[in-house]
């Protein structure tokens, strides 16, 4: 069976880590790498390759920033050249970046089989690119590998049913596990920015919707100076929001008890994440890791695709111009959710792909 994996920014790179060692495990199996270059520097990209022991791309389309029209396409160009090629039995996506969705639609117009990890997940925001790619390329794949209950729950009320859909738990639970010991006894980022153990908050921001607009970075940054007031926040920046930061002429007015440091490599940030007592974030993906490591999250979206952890209390959201956020990380350090709840499977995610890919070829 040959598998060609289409992967382009750092959370891909996360996901394809643990997926990538289960194909690899299995007999008779070949797998082709794209990187279609979305994420392309040493800090976005690199760092994960190398900390993952990824194996180096087979092919690196370098294709990054423009718009999204004119990077989808460019991507979609490379990956049918690169499908024709290879003539594999499965394509392989993950998430909802324009990675995805290129991928995805590459496969289906040259009746490729297709399948989408982390497929599923709805935020019924369709202003956010992200909803709209991971949409798109579940309705364009024919295997889908839905993380939870409600993942199944929502591919079946838009029609996807039956051996399409496979519930597999989620695989950044599989690489938190396998990769948490690891960032233990490696990562030095404590140190080297002289924090103690849950004497700390860790905050991230990237989305458009938060970082493009002035006023409404301004306003998360206001919040986010009366957090550090009390709790001293460190910021890794990614480079969208350092490049808005640096327009706008804000970097230089953050609060004292910010600290910026560069985007940090994922045993870095696995470190961080279990250390601090308190994650504010626009990521999908660390609200997840927030849970996994049971640190309290608040969410700087008006919406998350991760509904099942906001009944319960382990994260919450804070509105951009609507909620307070110091009033929302306030009450998510004085809450108490039930961090055994079993929402995301039992670690063996990418298992459970591998095994479906060589029974459904």
């Amino acid at each position: 069976m040959k598998v060609v994996s289409i992967i382009g920014a750092r959370p891909q790179f996360v996901k394809s880590a643990v997926v990538s060692r289960a194909l690899a495990q299995r007999e008779a199996v070949e797998e082709f790498i794209v990187h279609t270059g979305q994420h392309f520097d040493e800090k976005m990209s690199r760092v994960f390759f190398n900390e993952l022991e990824i194996p180096e791309p087979d092919a690196n389309l370098g294709i990054s920033g423009g718009a999204h029209g004119a990077m989808t396409a460019a991507m979609l160009v490379g990956i049918e050249k690169i499908l024709l090629r290879e003539q594999p039995d499965w394509a392989l996506v993950y998430g909802d970046t324009n990675s995805t969705l290129a991928g995805a639609l590459a496969a289906a117009k040259l009746n490729c089989p297709c399948a989408h990890v982390e497929a599923g997940l709805r935020s019924d925001n369709r202003a956010m690119p992200e909803e709209l790619n991971r949409i798109l390329a579940d309705h364009a794949s024919d295997l889908l590998f839905a993380p939870t209950d409600e993942a199944v729950r929502r591919l079946s009320a838009e029609g996807i049913i039956g051996s399409k859909v496979v519930q597999t738990g989620d695989v950044m639970l599989d690489a938190a596990r396998k990769f948490g010991q690891l960032a233990d006894q490696k990562s030095t980022v404590l140190e080297a920015h002289g924090l103690d153990s849950g004497s700390f908050a860790l905050c991230t921001l990237h989305r458009a919707e938060n970082v493009d607009d002035r006023a409404c970075l301004e306003s998360i940054l206001r919040g986010l100076g009366e957090v550090a007031a009390s709790l001293p926040l460190v910021f890794p920046l990614h480079p969208r929001t350092r490049l808005r930061l640096d327009e706008f002429g804000l970097l230089e007015s953050l609060d004292q008890g910010i600290c910026i440091v560069e985007p940090l490599g994922y045993l870095d940030i696995l470190k961080l994440e279990s250390e601090a007592s308190l994650i504010l974030t626009d990521s999908g993906g660390m609200q997840k890791e927030a849970f996994f490591q049971r640190t309290p999250c608040v969410t700087i979206r008006s919406e998350t695709e991760w509904t099942e952890l906001l009944p319960g209390g382990h994260n919450r959201l804070a509105r951009p111009g609507v909620d307070s956020i110091p009033e929302k990380a306030g009450e998510a350090m004085a809450a108490d959710p039930d961090w055994n709840a079993a929402f995301y499977g039992d670690g063996q995610a990418s298992e459970i792909i591998a095994r479906a890919l060589g029974e459904a070829n």
